[in-house]
């Protein structure tokens, strides 16, 4: 860990003896700008003033440009200087405020303040609204002026809130509410030497089918440690912690629309690097958007129907045959994915899709004994691995009525091992995705080589897709992040 450091206008106004954290007044900070050239501090701006072209603005705004983190960012200071730049956000955390209410069967009439500090609410009844209110504007201590006329609690107002000007109590709330934000730092489980980067691992502990398994990333984070990179797994709940590390890899299942996306959007915006990037997410999980996108880079896929409404039904049969398979835009794990061997299966089958979604593929059936799966990582191969279909059944994974599933055998290749065509059709489907990790799927027919799907969040499990490649695996996505850390 970097540490934290505090800026204050005047020592007076957070003593050293309130933080076990390094305390240094903003004009020394603004002063000298090789204060912390060897490190990379995470700063908490504790002016007296965040108005515009003060000290404390001037202290964030060159927080930035020394590639420090720090709390409240310009930007943050920027919207909340009018009620018209942070409209955006009002109809979110209006939503989270009234679920908070409801949930607490909570009544009240007239005015109501909630004070806010790092995400952490005074009034605990709105932990949720406090959390989701730091992650919209991360700010030291905020007070949000609530409407109660209505049977619809509406923002008012949203101020920032200065250290010295804390009352009745709030100061004791407020140093509480910043050993919570930092407790991570305050903690000595045991000795160790300070990591010199913080990688954030998003994972799901409830996933039957993740990504990566809790061992994996166990075994991730003893190698990324001889690399000085603190591997640190965290959870849907601390999207609010997220700004406080250098990167995110995010291992557990991704969808456009749920929390994993918002991770990586907010990741996007922090500057950060992140795995897997929101517009691989976008590129990635709609198969609709990936089969046009490989067509136009010359890049071979299984003869494909778009279906939209009946009249595509009948084409579908007509130019790929029977048995063909439809898929929905953004399944993932073999989910959401049909065979069907006559026309009024296909009509069932597209009938029951078509309420999830508007717009159906319809694939060349193309049987195989196994699928190429092919890592790739800023462009260039990672590994490489047969995945055998489950057996009995003709996808790699089946899953059963009772919601377990199961999986086929592996092998797992050098890339000196496997076929030169596969490999090179991989980093062709993946370049025009971006420059992240993808786990390109391939059928090796007797027509050649076809690209299934490319996937922004492929499986890398030790003792399979390392197999072979073992921990150079994964040093080289340590150095991807390490790289773009220092970048």
């Amino acid at each position: 860990m970097t540490g934290w450091v505090i800026l204050v206008d005047q020592p007076r106004d957070f003593p050293n003896a309130d933080t076990p954290h390094k305390v240094i007044t903003t004009s020394e900070y603004l002063a000298r700008p090789r204060l912390f050239e060897t490190a990379r501090p995470k700063l908490i701006n504790l002016s007296r003033s965040y108005a515009y072209q003060s000290k404390g603005y001037y202290a964030s705004l060159l927080a930035e440009a020394r590639g420090h983190r720090v709390v409240p960012t310009v930007e943050t200071m920027l919207e909340l200087r009018e009620a018209k730049l942070y409209e955006h956000a009002l109809p979110e955390l209006e939503d989270s405020l009234n679920r908070c209410a409801r949930k607490a069967d909570l009544q009240p009439e007239g005015e109501l303040k909630l004070f806010v500090c790092f995400g952490i609410p005074r009034d605990t009844r709105f932990e949720a609204f406090g959390r989701l209110l730091f992650d919209w504007f991360r700010c030291p201590a905020l007070e949000v002026t609530v409407d109660t006329g209505g049977t619809w609690l509406s923002i008012d107002r949203i101020r920032m809130r200065t250290v010295t000007r804390l009352a009745n109590g709030e100061a004791t709330f407020f140093r509480e509410s910043l050993h919570q934000h930092t407790r991570r730092d305050w903690r000595d489980p045991k000795a160790r030497t300070t990591s010199k980067y913080d990688l954030a691992v998003l994972y799901d502990p409830n996933e039957k089918m993740p990504p990566s398994s809790a061992s994996t990333i166990r075994h991730f984070a003893r190698i990324a440690e001889r690399h000085s990179v603190d591997v640190e797994p965290i959870t849907r709940r601390q999207l609010a912690e997220l700004a406080e590390y250098d990167g995110l890899f995010i291992r557990e299942t991704t969808s456009i629309d749920n929390h994993t996306y918002r991770f990586a959007r907010r990741a996007a915006q922090e500057g950060m690097p992140v795995i897997d990037d929101p517009i691989s997410m976008i590129r990635c999980t709609n198969k609709v958007f990936l089969m046009e996108l490989l067509r136009q880079n010359r890049v071979a896929t299984p003869p494909t129907v778009m279906v939209a409404d009946q009249p595509d039904l009948t084409r579908a049969v007509d130019e790929l045959g029977l048995p063909l398979v439809v898929k929905i835009p953004d399944g993932s794990f073999s989910r959401g994915i049909h065979k069907v061997s006559t026309a009024q299966d296909l009509e069932r089958v597209a009938g029951e899709l078509f309420e999830e979604t508007d717009l159906l593929l319809a694939q060349k059936f193309m049987p195989t004994e196994f699928d190429w799966r092919v890592g790739v990582l800023a462009g260039e191969p990672l590994f490489v691995c047969q995945y055998r279909m489950a057996r009995g059944h003709w996808q790699i994974v089946k899953h059963r009525p009772d919601g377990t599933a199961r999986e086929g055998g592996f092998k797992t290749f050098g890339l000196d091992q496997a076929p030169d065509v596969v490999i090179d059709t991989a980093v062709r489907a993946a370049r025009p995705i971006g420059d992240g990790f993808y786990g390109v799927d391939l059928k090796e027919t007797p027509d050649g080589v076809f690209v299934m799907e490319v996937n922004d969040n492929p499986n890398l499990e030790h003792g399979i897709e390392d197999a072979v490649g073992k921990d150079e695996i994964w040093i080289k996505l340590l150095k991807w992040f390490i790289a773009r850390m220092e970048g």
